[in-house]
């Protein structure tokens, strides 16, 4: 498998002057983490913004600086060479492109000076058929999967998510691999399992959390209270068809501090997987 990717997430100084924070290379870096983790080739698109206004060049809207027959012509010319690429090796498995860019927008494109627009950038336009992610989606892939983890059958549905997760190439944080699974455990195991847990807790990205059952197991509430806190979004899934209320699932602040599926199948499109776009 392989992907595609917008040229200044392999090197950012192909973007405009003055644009590029420390967050758009904390992202970049992400997303080339996750494709060498998950063995996806990565293979740049052309950057045609550099080929028409050059390398060093302040920023600009699509009507201000690329609605030329010039640029026309040259998107013109680099759409005949990706598709000659994909002709001979397959249809990658996403594209992945810089939310915002006139040419290589996903969800967001400035088109004009006052217009910013929910559409893809004028080069990825070109691409409709094939599925797009913005960087900052694609390089969000570290799961927490807060879960109950105390029967066979609870761990052995945990390993099922997980593995489900991974094929759509998520890294997946799995409690119950930290620690014994014994009641009989010292004061010094209990400490570390807690620091493990909250130092991945720190570190993630997605919280998945399995919220079966009467009511919600109270680690997983925690758990799911501690993302909400920080800012990190919460993924529950409920297959339970078990309704506490005309309208809950679930407990209204874990339902209302996170996206509830019904499903398994249903996680990896929230969770805004590159096979799901």
């Amino acid at each position: 498998m392989y992907v595609m990717v917008a040229p200044c997430i392999l090197d950012p100084s192909l973007r405009a002057e003055g644009i590029t924070r420390d967050e758009d290379l904390r992202a970049y870096a992400a997303c080339l983490k996750r494709c060498s983790a998950f063995g996806l080739e990565v293979v740049a698109l052309p950057c045609a913004e550099t080929l028409y206004l050059g390398k060093n060049r302040t920023p600009g809207t699509f009507t201000e600086r690329l609605n030329t027959p010039e640029f026309e012509l040259i998107i013109d010319r680099l759409e005949i060479e990706v598709r000659q690429i994909i002709l001979q090796r397959g249809e990658p498995l996403c594209i992945i492109g810089a939310d915002s860019s006139p040419t290589c927008g996903v969800n967001t494109t400035w088109y004009g000076p006052e217009e910013k627009l929910t559409h893809r950038g004028v080069f990825l336009s070109r691409f409709p058929e094939i599925p797009a992610i913005d960087a900052f989606d694609f390089a969000r892939y570290r799961v927490y999967l807060a879960s109950p983890l105390f029967t066979e059958a609870e761990r052995k549905y945990n390993e099922l998510i997980r593995d489900l997760l991974a094929t759509h190439c998520f890294e997946v944080y799995l409690p119950q691999e930290v620690g014994l699974d014994s009641a009989s455990r010292n004061r010094d195991a209990i400490d570390h399992i807690f620091r493990s847990h909250c130092d991945a807790l720190q570190k993630t990205d997605w919280i998945v959390a399995i919220i079966d059952g009467a009511d919600a197991d109270s680690g997983c509430a925690w758990e799911i209270g501690y993302a909400y806190a920080k800012g990190i979004p919460v993924v529950s899934l409920r297959t339970d068809f078990r309704h506490v209320g005309q309208n809950e699932h679930v407990n209204l602040m874990l339902e209302r501090s996170s996206v509830v599926v019904t499903s398994k199948e249903a996680l990896p499109r929230a969770l805004k997987s590159p096979l799901h776009h």
